[in-house]
């Protein structure tokens, strides 16, 4: 049986890496898919484009006005002469953010009266409008109390400070990237499964290898072992792009990382399986791959938190690997937890596995039989 399963799995590679196209997906595809989120799909905020109606031209405005562009997340590119300038700028999209200090400001300041300052953001982008407010507050508020402690830029005079464990800086690669690693083992794993059963078929291929001693048993583990192997290369690759490239840190233990990964191909490959035996076509299986793999990455909670979602979306993300996976991967780059932490979600991959596995390749035994 070894033998035979062994020479499945030298006769996959043989047909995976015989195409180069196919081993520039395998290999260089997800260093390409990372690099595009690493540095295209953040949601940090830079160089807001913004605008500064300063009615009251004093020594105090110009600094505050200046501390915004100093802290790098404002660009001061225009200085409106009315609130109706501002109007026409925030319309067009020139600017999103407007900056109003009213007349009087210094002189709030320095007496210690609570002064007002109006941000005006443009709130068609609703995440990234939300956190320039934020900046513009942390910014104002951090300016108002060095002047004199006890002004406030609100009727407040709440001293708060805030710290942020696992991501200090609050970069957003660090949350994308290993998020990245999750979703292009599914991928690579529902594609390459999918695919190298329907391929058998489309060539004429199956009919051979059912009239040979090779059993629907040995069959499954010949086509389903090259892609295990193929998703592991590629997470260590991806990781490696990540830590020294990205300079993402990884905390946690790499062999745990391995472990949990070889349990998260459990229910991948199994949905790979099962994809394969209801396709006819290369092109059905590519399809029915990315009609669950697009789903299954919004039901995760890589984009929207789950806690946001409707009821009912929040029960279907149960069945969702990619939703544990998040959760082991990211504790184990950013938080460095292990398995005395992990254990729920690394239990319900094991058990969701174990369940989809089981079910696709009792499907896969009756289509071969």
């Amino acid at each position: 049986m070894f033998e035979r399963i062994k020479q499945l799995i030298i006769k996959e590679f043989i047909q995976a890496f015989r195409d180069k196209r196919s081993v520039f997906f395998l290999l260089v595809t997800p260093v390409i898919q990372l690099m595009l989120f690493g540095y295209v799909a953040t949601f940090d905020v830079n160089s807001v484009a913004t605008a500064v109606y300063d009615l009251d031209r004093s020594y105090e405005s110009r600094e505050l006005t200046r501390r915004l562009e100093s802290s790098g997340y404002f660009a001061v590119r225009h200085w409106p002469s009315s609130p109706q300038e501002i109007k026409e700028l925030v319309d067009r999209g020139i600017v999103l953010c407007a900056i109003q200090i009213n007349s009087g400001f210094s002189k709030d300041i320095r007496r210690g009266i609570p002064t007002q300052v109006q941000v005006i953001v443009d709130g068609t982008d609703s995440n990234t409008a939300m956190i320039a407010m934020n900046y513009v507050n942390s910014v104002i508020a951090r300016y108002a109390r060095e002047i004199s402690p006890s002004a406030t830029v609100a009727s407040s005079n709440i001293d708060f400070r805030t710290r942020v464990w696992y991501n200090p800086d609050l970069k957003s690669r660090n949350y994308m990237v290993p998020g990245v690693i999750a979703t292009i083992i599914m991928l690579t794993c529902l594609i390459l499964t999918s695919m190298s059963i329907v391929r058998e078929r489309e060539t004429g291929t199956m009919e051979q290898l059912m009239v040979t001693p090779v059993k629907p048993m040995e069959l499954m583990l010949g086509k389903t072992i090259p892609a295990a192997a193929v998703a592991f290369f590629d997470m260590a690759l991806v990781t490696a792009v990540g830590v020294f490239w990205f300079d993402v840190p990884i905390k946690g233990a790499f062999l745990f990382l391995f472990l949990c990964t070889a349990i998260y191909l459990i229910p991948v490959l199994g949905i790979g399986l099962f994809i394969s035996t209801i396709s006819k076509t290369p092109q059905q299986a590519i399809m029915a791959s990315f009609f669950f793999f697009q789903p299954a990455i919004l039901l995760s909670g890589f984009v929207t938190p789950i806690e946001n979602m409707p009821r009912i979306f929040q029960y279907i993300t149960y069945a969702n690997p990619l939703r544990y996976f998040l959760v082991v991967v990211r504790g184990i780059f950013l938080k460095g937890v292990g398995i005395s932490i992990l254990w729920p979600e690394v239990l319900s991959l094991l058990i969701l596995g174990t369940l989809i596995f089981a079910v696709s390749a009792s499907r896969f035994k009756k289509r071969m039989a």
